[in-house]
């Protein structure tokens, strides 16, 4: 006579079965791919790093180096620690170089067209278990997966920004990524040392369909004249306790960033509530970007910055 197993065996074999992730490769180094590459390396993974850049690669080591400094000071980990995850570290600009790979992160800029051209270089060089996440902080992953070879080894796994403080990773499944696929995404989180929120494939998932509509509607109390930029962060920062006002948080984040979100929910959803604010097109168009490129809501050339509006 044939028993079925409980649930909780069958969970556990799904478990079990599940590919484990021992080198991982990521995609784009700056400062979303160096951190994921800083606490991949921290928790003893391998780490493959690659950018189209040599100068960028150069500028991420250091920037972790920095990173993990900081962490010393604060006792956090080791000096020996900080050397041995260095040393963890390969970066490389050949796609060539993740082959062995297990996963590997795409963390490059929030364009799908630039996305779906690195998978078409990349899917070629990859063995035939590896799976692939995104790091998307709003593009369907359903979408994305679709344009590579496997989209069942497809998953959207978003961290947040600083990755090495921010303690959360979203985790977004497409409609065709797989259960062992997700299982070992989350249990790379955990071994990350994340706690993980797992998210729907709609628009901007989770933090952003709620973050980014409060930062474009900041922007249209400024552009509306209800405040000022200095106005509108301190009623925020003091009348609802956050840590950044909105316009000082959108700087932060990168205020192309802001737009391609805002236009990924209000094309997606069809609805006029995510209709981008005129004024943040304009500071894009401006190349105002926020601190990356010194200026946005604020003049960052300037101690301490300045409101530009």
């Amino acid at each position: 006579m044939n028993v079925q197993a409980p649930a909780a065996d069958a969970a556990a074999d799904m478990l079990l079965a599940s590919p484990v992730i021992a080198r991982v490769g990521v995609i784009g180094a700056g400062q979303m791919g160096n951190g994921i590459s800083h606490v991949c390396a921290l928790a003893g993974l391998p780490v493959v790093l690659l950018d189209v850049k040599q100068e960028a690669l150069d500028k991420a080591m250091a920037s972790m180096g920095r990173n993990m400094d900081r962490q010393v000071n604060r006792e956090l980990i080791t000096a020996l620690e900080k050397a041995e995850a260095l040393a963890r570290v390969t970066t490389t600009t050949d796609y060539a170089a993740f082959a062995d790979c297990d996963l590997v992160i795409e963390a490059a800029t929030e364009k799908e067209e630039v996305k779906r051209a690195i998978y078409k270089v990349l899917v070629p060089h990859l063995k035939p278990s590896c799976m692939i996440a995104s790091n998307t902080s709003s593009i369907s992953i359903t979408r994305l997966g679709a344009s590579t070879d496997r989209p069942e080894k497809f998953i959207g796994m978003h961290f947040m920004n600083p990755v090495p403080v921010m303690k959360l990773v979203e985790l977004i499944r497409g409609i065709a990524t797989d259960e062992p696929t997700f299982q070992a995404t989350q249990a790379l989180a955990l071994r990350l040392n994340k706690t993980t929120a797992v998210s729907e494939d709609f628009p901007a998932f989770i933090v952003n369909r709620i973050l980014v509509p409060m930062i474009n509607e900041a922007v249209y109390a400024l552009y509306e004249g209800v405040g000022s930029v200095v106005a509108i962060d301190t009623a925020l920062k003091l009348g609802a306790n956050h840590p950044m006002g909105p316009l000082e948080l959108a700087d932060f984040i990168g205020l192309d960033t802001c737009l391609s979100i805002m236009q990924v929910l209000y094309e997606g959803l069809a609805d006029s509530k995510y209709r981008p604010c005129p004024l943040l097109v304009k500071y894009v168009e401006a190349g105002w970007l926020g601190r990356k490129s010194s200026r946005g809501f604020y003049d960052y050339t300037q101690t301490p910055p300045r409101p530009t509006r």
